[in-house]
C-alpha cells in the first residue's frame, strides 16, 4: 500500500498571501446586530399589524389554507401537511412555532371567533394540544371574510423569503379581527396584550366611525363598553378600562361567575361556571387545594370538577356547615386563580412602526385600511367591468356580418394579416380583432345579438354603479357600513362578560349567606364579613308540604298579607344561627337539629318564599311510614298529644350525647298529633273527628321522664280519635277555633263540607280526662271533622270582632254549624293570614 505524501504550500503562494484583518469597534457592531435582530422579531415576529391583526406567521397559515382550498365546505386535512406547506413555502421557521399559531387560531377559549376549525386534540386551558400529525384542521366560515377577494388586487403582495413566491402585506380583513380576537406577543424591548371583545359591539362602533369620522372616545364607548372574553366571567372594576381605550395601556380584575348553591338538604356549595380568562380549572383546583392545606383558606370540605362537554366547566366547591359562603368566596378570590389581573398594552405595527393605540385610534386605522381594500376592490371590478365592455362591443359589431368576417379571416395569409384587415374594415382595437380571432366556431353558436346586447347593458349599468362609488366618498362609506353589517348579523354571538362597575356584592347572595335576610336591599362595595356565620336570631320554619328552612327576617312572619299557593307554615321555633332545636315525629322520637345545617329562605316581599326550603326527608333520617310532626325548642318544657287521646308533659332534660331518642312510649298503632310548649299556666286543646273538644290547664299534667307512656288526655267515644293538639298562650283574646266538616270516606271535592270560626274563650275549661264539648255541628250529609284547629286567629282580625265580621253571626256559637266551605273560602281565605303572638311558637294552615 503506498503512503500518502502531504504536500506543502510552495514559496510563491506564501508569497501571494496577503493578510486582511478589519478592525471594527464591537459597541457599534453590537448596536447595528441588535437593532436588525430587534426590527426582525417586532415586524417579523411578535406584534401584531393594527389593520387585519395578524401576525405575520397567522397570516401566512391563513392565506396558505386559503391557497389550498382548505374551505369550511371541504374536509379536514392533517395540520402537519398546512405546517409544512407554510414553513416551506413562506414561513421559513420551526414547525413548532407555526403550529403553536395554528393551535391558538383554532381555540374557542382562546379567541372570541376562532379563525381555524380544529378536528382532534387542540389542547385545553390545563393541557397541550396532541401532535400536527394526530389533528386535522380547515378553515373556519369567519376566516373566509379575512382572505376574501385577495385576487381582485385589494392588497399588495410581497416577495416570500426566496423571492419565488409572493404572499400578502396585509389580509382585507372584513372585520376588525385585532379587536374582537385580541393578541399577545413578546418582542425586544416592547410586549402587546390584547383583550377580545365582542363582535357586534365593535362592528357597530365601527360602522358609527364611518358615519361620523368626527366620533369621540366617548361616543365610541356607548357601543363598546368594555372587553368580552371568550370563557365569560366577571370583569370587575371599569377604570383601568377607560385608561386603556384611551392611551392603549390600563389593567383590569377578571373573576369567576359563582353562584351559592344548596348541595344537599345540609350542605351548601359554591358553584363555578365561568373561570376568568385563559385560567384552567386544574389550576384552580390546584391552588385552592394548596391554600386549604397551607391553612390559608378555611371553610371549604372538598371540591369537585364535574365539567363535561355537554354542561360546560361546573366546578363545585363543598364548603363546611356554618361558614358564611360569601366570606369563603372572598377568601377564594384572594387566594386563588378565581380573581386574575389582566393587563391591557396596545402595541400594534402602524405602516411598519409599533405604535401603542387607544380604541378609537385602532378602530381609525381599521376603518381606513377597511375603506382602502373595498376601493381597490372597486376599481379592480370597474376596470374588469370595462374590458369586458370593449370586448362586447367588438363582438356586436363582427356578428352583424360574421360571414364576411369568416372570409376575411379564410382569405387571409396569417392571423397579422387578417388581424390587419378586421381593425381597418371594422375598425376594431387591436384586442377587440385578437379576441375575434380567437373565438372556436363552435362559440359562435351562442352567441346572438338580442344577448349581447343585453350583456352590453347590463355592464353599463354595473360600470356606472361602480364607477358611482369611486366617484363618492359618502357611498363608499355606505358600502363599507352594509358589508360590516352584514358580517355581524352572521357571526355576532351574545356577549358573555358581565362588566361590574365596583366590586359590588349581589345583595341576595350576601345575605343569604350571612343568614340575615332582612338586610337584602344594602348595596354598594364588598365588605369583609365574618368567615363564620354569627349566632344571631332566628325562626325555623316547617311547613304543612314537608319543606323545612329558616329565616331571620322577623318582618317577614308579622307582616300580614295574602300567601301564595301552598306557602302555609305548621310549626314556627325561635333559635338562633348556631343553636339546636328539635324535630318530633309521629312515631315519638325526637331529632336533634343543627339550626346553621338548615338552608336560608330567599328574600322576598310579605312572607317569605318557602320554594327556598327542603324536603323535611332529605335532611333528617325518617323510619317507614314516620312523618314529621313538629319543630320543638330543647330547653322548654313540651306536651305531646296523640291520637288516642294521650297527653304527656317532658322535662327538658335530653340526652346530650344522642341526636336522636324516645320522647314518650306509644301504644300499638298510636301516633303523635302535636307538640307544642307548655307552661303551667299554659291551655292545652284536643280536637277530635267527631267534633269534640277539651280544653284544660297544663298544669293538671305532670311532667313524666321520657320512658314514660304519658297519662289520659281526652276520653273518646268508640272509633273517635284526635285529629289536633295544641296550645294557647294565657290571655290570648284573638285565639280562635277552626273546624272544617265533611263526610268520611268520600273523595276530596265529590261532597259538599263546612266551614267554622268560633272565638277560642267561647269554649269552658274542663277536667282533663274528660270529654270535653261539642265544637261544631254536622249538617246532613257530614258526619267527621277533616280539619281542626285552635290558635292565635287571623292577623287582619285583631280582635273577635273582626272574625265576626268575616262570618255569618248566627255560625259563631261554639256548638252551631258552619257555612259551605266555599264561602268560607271566600270570606276569610283570600283575604287573612294567621298571625304569630310572641309566645305562641305554632302556627297554622289556611282553611
Amino acid at each position: 500500500m503506498a503512503r500518502r505524501q502531504s504536500s506543502t504550500p510552495s514559496a510563491e503562494i506564501v508569497q501571494d498571501y496577503t493578510e486582511n484583518i478589519v478592525d471594527i469597534d464591537v459597541t457599534s457592531e453590537m448596536e447595528g446586530s441588535f437593532l436588525e435582530y430587534a426590527y426582525s422579531v417586532i415586524y417579523s415576529r411578535a406584534l401584531p399589524d393594527a389593520r387585519d391583526g395578524l401576525k405575520p406567521v397567522q397570516r401566512r397559515i391563513l392565506y396558505m389554507m386559503s391557497d389550498m382550498g382548505l374551505r369550511p365546505d371541504r374536509g379536514h386535512v392533517k395540520s402537519a401537511r398546512v405546517v409544512g406547506e407554510v414553513m416551506g413555502k413562506l414561513h421559513p421557521h420551526g414547525d413548532t412555532a407555526i403550529y403553536d399559531a395554528m393551535v391558538r387560531m383554532a381555540q374557542d377559549f382562546s379567541l372570541r371567533l376562532p379563525l381555524i376549525d380544529g378536528h382532534g386534540n387542540f389542547g385545553s386551558l390545563d393541557d397541550g394540544p396532541a401532535a400536527p400529525r394526530y389533528t386535522e384542521a380547515r378553515l373556519a366560515a369567519a376566516a373566509l371574510t379575512m382572505t376574501d377577494h385577495l385576487d381582485e388586487d385589494v392588497v399588495d403582495f410581497v416577495p416570500n423569503y426566496d423571492n419565488q413566491l409572493t404572499q400578502p402585506d396585509v389580509l382585507p380583513a372584513a372585520f376588525p379581527n385585532l379587536l374582537v380576537n385580541g393578541a399577545t406577543g413578546i418582542a425586544v424591548g416592547m410586549a402587546t396584550n390584547m383583550a377580545p371583545h365582542n363582535l357586534v359591539e365593535v362592528i357597530s362602533a365601527a360602522r358609527h366611525l364611518i358615519a361620523n369620522p368626527d366620533a369621540t372616545l366617548e361616543d365610541i364607548m356607548r357601543f363598546v363598553p368594555g372587553p368580552d372574553l371568550p370563557t365569560g366571567g366577571r370583569i370587575v372594576g371599569l377604570d383601568g378600562i377607560r385608561d386603556a381605550y384611551a392611551g392603549g395601556r390600563g389593567s383590569f380584575k377578571t373573576r369567576a361567575k359563582v353562584e351559592v348553591e344548596q348541595l344537599s338538604a345540609r350542605r351548601t356549595g359554591l358553584v363555578v361556571t365561568e373561570l376568568p380568562y385563559m385560567v384552567g380549572p386544574e389550576k384552580v383546583i390546584e391552588k385552592i387545594k394548596d391554600a386549604v392545606n397551607s391553612k390559608k383558606l378555611t371553610g371549604i370540605s372538598d371540591i369537585v370538577d364535574l365539567t363535561d362537554r355537554k354542561h360546560g366547566l361546573r366546578l363545585v366547591i363543598e364548603l363546611k356547615n356554618g361558614f358564611n359562603p360569601n366570606a369563603v368566596l372572598q377568601q377564594l378570590y384572594r387566594y386563588s386563580p378565581m380573581e386574575d389581573s389582566f393587563g391591557i398594552n396596545n402595541v400594534t405595527l402602524v405602516d411598519g412602526q409599533p405604535q401603542t393605540l387607544g380604541l378609537l385610534q385602532l378602530l381609525t386605522v381599521y376603518v381606513d385600511h377597511r375603506l382602502n381594500v373595498v376601493r381597490r376592490r372597486t376599481a379592480f371590478r370597474l376596470g374588469k367591468k370595462k374590458d369586458r365592455l370593449h370586448l362586447v362591443e367588438g363582438l356586436l359589431i363582427a356578428i352583424v356580418d360574421i360571414d364576411e368576417v369568416i372570409q376575411i379571416i379564410r382569405s387571409s395569409d396569417e392571423a397579422s394579416a387578417a388581424r390587419e384587415r378586421l381593425m381597418s374594415i371594422y375598425d376594431l382595437s387591436e384586442i377587440q380583432a385578437n379576441y375575434i380571432l380567437e373565438l372556436r366556431l363552435r362559440q359562435l353558436t351562442k352567441y346572438s345579438r338580442i344577448e349581447l346586447e343585453k350583456e352590453q347593458d347590463e355592464l353599463r349599468r354595473e360600470i356606472e354603479e361602480l364607477e358611482a362609488i369611486l366617484g363618492s366618498d359618502q357611498l363608499l362609506r355606505d358600502l363599507v357600513s352594509g358589508e360590516l353589517a352584514e358580517i355581524a348579523e352572521k357571526y355576532g354571538t351574545p356577549r358573555r362578560t358581565v362588566l361590574l362597575e365596583s366590586e359590588a356584592v349581589s345583595p341576595t347572595v350576601a345575605a343569604a349567606a350571612a343568614g340575615d335576610l332582612g338586610k337584602a336591599g344594602v348595596k354598594g362595595k364588598a365588605v369583609p364579613l365574618a368567615l363564620e356565620i354569627a349566632d344571631d336570631p332566628c325562626w325555623a320554619i316547617l311547613t304543612a308540604s314537608g319543606q323545612i328552612a329558616r329565616t331571620s327576617n322577623q318582618d317577614s312572619l308579622a307582616e300580614s298579607g295574602p300567601r301564595s299557593k301552598h306557602d302555609v307554615f305548621r310549626s314556627v321555633v325561635k333559635t338562633s344561627a348556631r343553636g339546636e332545636i328539635a324535630a318530633v315525629t309521629s312515631q315519638g322520637r325526637m331529632l336533634r337539629i343543627q339550626v346553621v345545617d338548615m338552608p336560608v329562605l330567599p328574600p322576598m316581599s310579605g312572607l317569605p318564599n318557602l320554594a327556598g326550603g327542603v324536603p323535611a326527608r332529605d335532611f333528617i333520617t325518617l323510619l317507614k311510614g314516620e312523618t314529621l310532626v313538629a319543630f320543638a325548642p330543647l330547653d322548654e318544657v313540651l306536651a305531646f298529644g296523640t291520637a288516642q287521646g294521650v297527653i304527656k308533659r317532658v322535662q327538658p332534660d335530653y340526652p346530650l350525647n344522642r341526636e336522636d331518642w324516645d320522647a314518650i312510649a306509644l301504644k300499638d298503632k298510636d301516633t303523635v298529633v302535636g307538640v307544642a310548649p307548655a307552661g303551667d299556666d299554659t291551655d292545652l286543646v284536643f280536637l277530635t273527628r267527631q267534633a269534640q273538644l277539651l280544653r284544660f290547664s297544663a298544669g293538671s299534667v305532670r311532667p313524666q321522664g321520657r320512658t314514660a307512656g304519658g297519662m289520659a288526655g281526652i276520653k273518646l267515644a268508640s272509633g273517635d280519635q284526635v285529629i289536633f293538639f295544641g296550645a294557647v298562650a294565657p290571655g290570648d283574646d284573638a285565639a280562635v277555633v277552626v273546624t272544617i266538616s265533611g263526610t268520611d270516606g268520600a273523595l276530596p271535592g265529590t261532597a259538599p263540607g263546612a266551614a267554622k270560626v268560633t272565638a277560642f274563650s267561647e269554649y269552658p275549661a274542663k277536667g282533663r280526662a274528660t270529654g270535653g264539648v261539642r265544637a261544631h255541628r254536622f249538617l246532613k250529609g257530614e258526619d267527621t271533622l277533616l280539619q281542626a284547629w285552635a290558635g292565635h286567629g287571623p292577623a287582619k282580625a285583631s280582635s273577635l270582632a273582626g272574625v265576626a265580621r268575616s262570618l255569618p253571626q248566627e255560625h259563631g256559637r261554639r256548638d252551631g254549624s258552619g257555612i259551605p266551605l266555599s264561602q268560607a273560602v271566600e270570606a276569610i281565605g283570600p283575604s287573612m293570614t294567621w298571625a304569630e303572638p310572641e309566645t305562641q311558637d305554632a302556627r297554622t294552615e289556611e282553611a
